[in-house]
């Protein structure tokens, strides 16, 4: 006998009315899975001036807008590098230099305010090569081959105005591609992750292990520069899978097997954690289900996002809100995708947006649900708020602090059907729309239908002055 259950998963009819997505725009010329995406400027403003333009602009006068095309870069397995226009989705170079499948990828734009600016980006590859391309002309730069492993992660320091690899060693590199500075052989598995901390620090995940290296700089160019270990935190059961700035006071680490931590980003403490994301007397508000086996994928937490109050967690197949303030999950979707969610972000207006190896793409909002006076406290309470054992008085204390407490529940208001295969990750360009890309080999540019019939009778608008053949009758 077989036993089936039916899918938890929430779902959305055709009528979605905050779902501003009704466009598409398919980006074709990959040949193999589509793993990164990266803006390369930001120029998130351009369609605000060209409405503003509509309304303030007289008749007949010609439209001049004085802004860049946004641009941003795919890349994947088959190891070329795209640039695209995020407006028109018009494919702009095709980057050809590596001979195995892309493992990072970096914005390494200039920052000097006294020369021209420059669009760069770096890319490593699985044949242990970084390639520094420049974004303008799409021709290479410069490329480095001197790696004995395959480089995972690249991280860009612009207040130091260099860039970090992470291998089976730590390198650290200035724009003119000099190594300042390595650390010895760390280990085989090698650096999975970066993330920039105060005072020069940089926390890397190496397996289960996160290690703190400290940058010793110099003022006379490549000469004095080092990079020193100055702790190990062994907290974590297994690997750390994800890693996120929050603020120069904090950063997060997430595990395989489902942990997040809390640091504090000055001293390397240890401030929260969470463990139990798939345990339902946690989070009473889901309802529980039948599971015959509990893989390790189901737990993972596979991608981190913050804001300044909450950290955003994808776990295995579901989507979860910490709040940093409360120490503990504050609302979740335990099955918001039919598989495990690889990315998650938070957008404007309390929403998310998560990406699935089940090929969708959803958008959330959290909202606060109204909750009755007479609500009897859940059983697993206490577990969350970290009372321990039941008794009387922490009973009173619970029912007083959930009366002055809000309870959140993320509502499913958008469901981007477009992709064939496994979603990596998006890239959100604010009023621009949105770009995801996968294992089908696909990009999609996602558009505000709204705002695309309005740019298109703006041009309209535009030919028919230009032409004389606007009349105007009152």
């Amino acid at each position: 006998q077989i036993l089936t259950r039916k899918s938890s998963v929430q779902t959305i009819g055709e009528e979605q009315i905050q779902n501003p997505y009704t466009e598409l725009l398919v980006l074709k010329g990959h040949q193999d899975i589509v793993r990164f995406l990266v803006q390369i400027d930001d120029c998130s403003w351009i369609f605000r001036s060209q409405i503003y333009y509509l309304k303030c602009t007289p008749l007949g006068s010609s439209f001049k807008p004085q802004c860049k095309v946004s641009w941003f870069a795919s890349a994947g397995d088959d190891g070329i590098i795209f640039l695209w226009n995020a407006q028109t989705g018009e494919k702009l170079f095709e980057l050809h230099g590596h001979t195995h499948k892309i493992t990072a990828i970096a914005p390494f734009s200039s920052s000097a305010a006294s020369e021209e600016k420059k669009y760069l980006i770096l890319t490593a590859s699985a044949d242990r090569t970084v390639i520094v391309w420049d974004c303008t002309s799409g021709r290479q730069v410069q490329k480095v081959s001197c790696f004995h492993s395959t480089v995972k992660c690249l991280t860009v320091l612009q207040r130091l105005d260099v860039w970090l690899s992470g291998g089976s060693d730590l390198c650290v590199w200035n724009r003119k591609l000099d190594l300042l500075c390595k650390t010895s052989h760390i280990t085989d598995a090698g650096i999975s992750a970066l993330v920039e901390l105060p005072k020069n620090c940089v926390a890397a995940a190496v397996g289960k292990e996160l290690i703190i290296f400290r940058l010793i700089t110099s003022d006379d160019g490549s000469e004095g520069w080092n990079v020193l270990e100055v702790k190990r935190l062994v907290d974590h059961q297994d690997n750390i899978l994800s890693l996120v700035s929050v603020n120069d006071l904090t950063f997060v680490t997430g595990s395989h097997v489902g942990e997040l931590i809390v640091w504090d980003a000055l001293d390397w403490t240890k401030q929260a954690s969470e463990c139990n994301f798939w345990d339902s007397s946690v989070h009473p508000d889901v309802q529980p289900e039948i599971k015959l086996s509990q893989s390790p994928n189901e737990t993972s937490v596979q991608h981190l996002t913050s804001d300044e109050e909450c950290v955003f967690a994808a776990v295995g197949k579901g989507i979860y809100v910490y709040n940093l303030q409360m120490k503990r999950v504050i609302a979740c979707q335990r099955t918001a995708h039919e598989s495990s969610v690889l990315h998650i972000e938070k957008l404007p207006n309390r929403q998310l947006i998560s990406c699935s190896e089940d090929g969708s793409v959803r958008i959330w909002e959290l909202r606060e649900k109204q909750q009755l006076p007479a609500e009897p406290v859940p059983t697993g309470f206490f577990n969350m708020w970290g009372f321990g054992r039941a008794n009387k008085q922490a009973n009173q204390a619970a029912k007083k602090m959930q009366e002055n407490t809000p309870v959140y529940f993320l509502e499913l208001v958008g469901d981007l059907i477009g992709h064939s295969s496994a979603v990596q990750m998006f890239l959100y360009f604010g009023e621009l729309g949105l770009a995801t890309c996968s294992a089908d080999h696909l990009i999609i540019l996602w558009k505000d239908g709204e705002r695309e019939s309005r740019l298109r009778s703006l041009t309209l608008f535009q030919k028919l002055a230009q032409n004389g053949d606007l009349q105007v009758k009152f």
